[in-house]
């Protein structure tokens, strides 16, 4: 059988030039004279990605330039019998996973409990603006389906139409849809969700699950196309590659409502190059490498809770937490509906074991009457929901927070001290992490008048 992976070379000419590529949003080069292992087919549609010394201790932002990165992932194929036979390494170079990811969106069958106005009350949006703490000058990157902005301009009304950045957002190799005109789909009900606290953000659209980007349909994406997205943040927050990025933004706040349903996704438990409890697979370090060039990155905890598990967690409850989802270095965010009851679907707490334990850190507002993006009536559900609720939160603190004074484990640190315990309450637990996200409250705490 053909098994997708990710592998990691050492620097070479081609691989440069294909990073290169990618980083100024140029299509595929030529990989034919890249000097790989010979068990391994290089996929001819993915651009190398630049990962600098390629190691967990010491992400540098500084190291990813193209021309200065020691290593290279690139995406490709080995055969294996089963999936038990898939090999550590090929002639030596390390293999991989680079399994399927999909949307955390679950329970679309139960109405919503409470509306966006509610959401924004609960988080005293009113009050926030009042302080100058809206968005403005922040930039919130959405990998997701896809923004669809004739969809978000009419939910939201007349004068209330989104800031949106279509030059640094990105478009997948072969895309047919141009940024900001995708179908509406759980992408721009993320969007919507990241404005109730940030009306004033500026959007950048990162299509990494759509159906027209390398990999598949939108339920059968690949981590490696998420890669590529990162790669492309990177070059426009940190690497300086295009000019006119992102020095131009206070603050980038990247929103990341997907994730890995069963470990059945991944390689088996124990390969070395297993995505989900691995934190020096590719994609991780990338991950770690932009949370320490100053960008606050947001995840979906997931939707396997012990109460109303999404079918295809396939019964499996317990530490589900996995990934991305459960790196110190970003914010994990659980599910609350409008009366601050947990939603049985958020996964709870602790994480996978090898990764951090305590996620999810906090939990924001979902299952609301928002964005109707998949009809009238809908609720804008799951911890997709939860994570652009919090994301917009985030980027409301940035406008009068900044990233430089306080950099994104600080901010992190201070939402999770200042957030609202529910009854009973005493600390950190596996169902709301540190409590309810109170933006208000973190606001105060860094000094924001």
């Amino acid at each position: 059988m053909r098994i997708p992976v990710i592998t990691v070379l050492p620097s070479q000419e081609p691989l440069q030039r294909s990073a290169a590529a990618g980083m100024s949003k140029r299509g595929p080069t030529d990989l034919t004279g890249v000097r790989k292992p010979g068990g391994l087919t290089l996929d001819p549609n993915f651009n190398a990605v630049a990962l600098g010394s390629g190691r967990v201790q010491s992400p540098s932002a500084g190291t990813h330039a193209p021309d200065n990165s020691a290593t290279f992932a690139v995406r490709g194929f080995v055969e294996a019998d089963s999936a038990d036979a898939i090999p550590a390494d090929v002639d030596g170079q390390p293999i991989f996973a680079d399994p399927k990811i999909a949307p955390l969106l679950t329970c679309g069958g139960t109405p919503p409990v409470g509306s966006h106005s509610d959401v924004a009350k609960k988080l005293d949006v009113a009050g926030l603006a009042a302080r100058g703490m809206d968005g403005d000058g922040v930039a919130v990157a959405i990998l997701d389906t896809g923004i669809n902005l004739k969809h978000l301009n009419a939910k939201r009304g007349p004068g209330k139409q989104p800031l949106f950045d279509a030059g640094n957002s990105w478009t997948p190799q072969g895309s047919t849809n141009a940024p900001g005109a995708y179908p509406v789909n759980h992408g721009t009900m993320c969007a919507f969700d990241v404005l109730i606290a940030a009306p004033k953000a500026t959007l950048l659209d990162f299509p990494i699950l759509a159906n027209d980007a390398p990999g598949g349909s939108v339920v059968g994406q690949t981590l490696s196309v998420a890669l590529l997205g990162f790669a492309q943040l990177l070059a426009f927050w940190a690497v300086a590659f295009a000019p006119g990025g992102g020095p131009r933004y206070r603050a980038l706040v990247v929103s990341n409502s997907w994730g890995i349903f069963h470990p059945s996704w991944d390689f088996p438990a124990g390969h070395p190059g297993r995505f989900i409890d691995n934190p020096n697979h590719p994609f991780n370090i990338l991950v770690k490498t932009l949370a320490s060039s100053g960008a606050d990155i947001v995840f979906a905890a997931g939707n396997c809770g012990a109460q109303c598990a999404d079918g295809r967690c396939q019964g499996n409850t317990k530490q589900t937490i996995v990934g991305s989802s459960a790196l110190q270095e970003v914010l994990t965010l659980a599910g609350c509906d409008t009366k601050d009851a947990r939603v049985g679907y958020s996964s709870q707490g602790p994480s996978i074991a090898g990764m951090f334990q305590q996620k999810p850190d906090l939990t924001a507002y979902t299952h609301f009457s928002g964005s109707e993006a998949f009809g009238v009536g809908s609720p804008d559900s799951g911890t997709s929901a939860a994570c652009p609720v919090a994301s917009g939160c985030v980027a409301a603190l940035r406008s009068k927070i900044s990233r430089t004074k306080v950099p994104p484990a600080n901010l992190f640190a201070s939402l999770r001290t200042s957030a609202r315990m529910v009854p009973g309450q005493t600390g950190w637990n596996g169902d709301y992490g540190f409590g309810i996200i109170d933006p208000g409250a973190a606001a105060t705490a860094n000094g924001v008048p």
